[in-house]
């Protein structure tokens, strides 16, 4: 459920950073970088919706990979490449900071301060709050409906279109318009 609820927020804050990365490559070269006060509400509000939590795991899951291809090239090597890889890991953590203060800036570029302080206020909000725990959960639910009611609406299209179809030629369709009164 985890890894669904990941993947939901993922799609979501992609979707966004997608939206507002367009409208900055939209804006004139001149364009003016955020003023402080922006980017602190645009990092209020990156921390309110969790914009970039699902991010969180890319460093250990990238540690993770390498530690497994090279243990795989040097299998007498594990001790050395599991501490070695863990130890440089450690190091780079830092740079998250680098992915913060870009989707500070994206955010900001993107809405105004009154706008990321509204965003802010919903998504603090029991109800906000609430649309993140449970929003991945809905839409997965969401998605099962409209699975089954697509499929119901194909299915009743089809005997529907069949029966009509029937009634206006008097044949059925997928017969291939061969006679059937002989």
């Amino acid at each position: 459920m985890k890894q669904m609820s990941m993947a939901t927020g993922l799609r979501r804050n992609i979707l966004a950073i997608a939206v507002a990365a367009t409208m900055v490559s939209a804006m004139p070269a001149g364009a003016q970088e955020p003023t402080d006060e922006h980017v602190a509400a645009a990092r209020a509000t990156i921390a309110a919706i969790r914009a970039t939590d699902q991010f969180d795991a890319i460093l250990p899951n990238a540690a993770q990979n390498l530690k497994s291809n090279l243990i795989q090239t040097a299998p007498n090597l594990q001790e050395i490449i599991s501490a070695t890889v863990d130890e440089t890991a450690i190091e780079m953590a830092g740079r998250r900071a680098d992915l913060e203060r870009e989707a500070a800036t994206i955010y900001a570029r993107s809405f105004t301060i009154d706008e990321l302080k509204a965003i802010e206020a919903f998504y603090v909000s029991d109800a906000g709050k609430k649309l993140i725990d449970t929003g991945p959960i809905v839409t997965r639910e969401l998605l099962q409906a409209a699975e089954v009611w697509s499929n119901g609406i194909a299915r009743d299209l089809s005997a529907a279109t069949q029966e009509a179809l029937r009634a206006r030629i008097g044949e059925t369709p997928t017969d291939g318009g061969a006679d059937t009164s002989q």
